[in-house]
């Protein structure tokens, strides 16, 4: 079996200091720190995104809105009339890329909150950008993941399941998908051209409360030591990187529905949670930088 996981690992990408390492959620959490409310009286929020600085973002999607909280905890409104925009991620060129479902775009949002669009005609719940610009974006409806390639380009790279939330490892050299109906997360290797080759059922089994029969998954980050956290129907579960269980955060709120998060702050130590009409955030351990900050040379 430690064999079978070893040579997972090295398909996918993975180092090999980094193998079966034991990471239980003790390593995440910080004494005496819990949740603590940032904003609330939204309608439902999403999203949540951090820029090179560690503001975050998040997104109101009825209400057509998109926030921006500062390293102060202070909320304002970015961009009005969001058409329901979705999964956001910033890319390396400073602008907030975004899944401006209500309109089928893909596009990124300019400081001064205008926007290009990147594709259009296609639905979309979440999106990657990777450090060199390209992207993935998740499309539930149509079943597939979709990839946007330099010359901005789409192309349909997996299909034939329910994608939602979609992220990269550390080293963008595998992509993972959630699909809410499945006790596990896909993985996939990443290809030199964006193509997605060994898809597998790599992080499992998901914990699903009780009265459920679904987990729920949505959002995900994997922070610098490669710890994938999800947020699904139990709470923000954290899996090591062989795709062990680690543990679970509790949700801030247990009866409200936990949507995605998102490590911001100076130094990308502190993990936001949209849930339900509110925001929060938590001190934590473990850092988790954009790919850009990550990769950059």
């Amino acid at each position: 079996m430690k064999h079978l996981v070893a040579a997972v690992l090295m398909t996918l990408g993975m180092t090999s200091s980094l193998m079966a390492q034991d990471m239980p959620i003790t390593q995440v959490l910080v004494d005496g720190k819990g949740w603590e409310l940032v904003g609330e009286g939204y309608g439902f929020t999403e999203g949540p995104a951090v820029d090179a600085a560690g503001n975050v973002f998040f997104t109101d999607i009825p209400n057509d809105r998109i926030y921006k909280i500062d390293l102060a905890g202070n909320v304002g409104v970015f961009v009005e009339n969001s058409a329901k925009t979705n999964g956001l991620m910033f890319g390396a060129d400073g602008r907030l890329y975004g899944c401006r479902n209500g309109e089928k775009k893909i596009v990124a949002y300019k400081p001064d909150g205008s926007f290009d669009t990147l594709a259009e005609d296609v639905n979309s719940n979440d999106l990657v950008v990777t450090s060199k610009g390209t992207i993935y974006f998740t499309d539930p409806p149509g079943q597939r993941v979709w990839f946007i390639d330099g010359k901005g380009e789409k192309r349909v790279v997996a299909e034939g399941f329910r994608p939602n939330g979609v992220i990269l490892w550390p080293k963008e050299e595998t992509l993972v998908v959630t699909d809410g109906d499945k006790p596990h997360l896909w993985t996939f290797r990443v290809e030199a051209d964006g193509s997605l080759s060994n898809q597998a059922p790599y992080y499992r089994p998901l914990q699903i409360p009780a009265g459920r029969d679904k987990p729920g998954s949505d959002g995900m980050k994997v922070d610098d030591e490669y710890r994938l956290y999800v947020a699904t129907a139990a709470g923000i579960q954290m899996f090591d990187p062989t795709g062990r269980l680690g543990g679970t955060i509790l949700k801030p709120e247990p009866k409200k529905p936990l949507s995605n998060l998102v490590f911001g702050g100076p130094k990308f130590d502190i993990l936001y949670a949209t849930c339900g009409d509110k925001v929060f955030r938590r001190q934590v351990k473990p850092i988790s930088r954009p790919y850009f900050l990550r990769n950059s040379k």
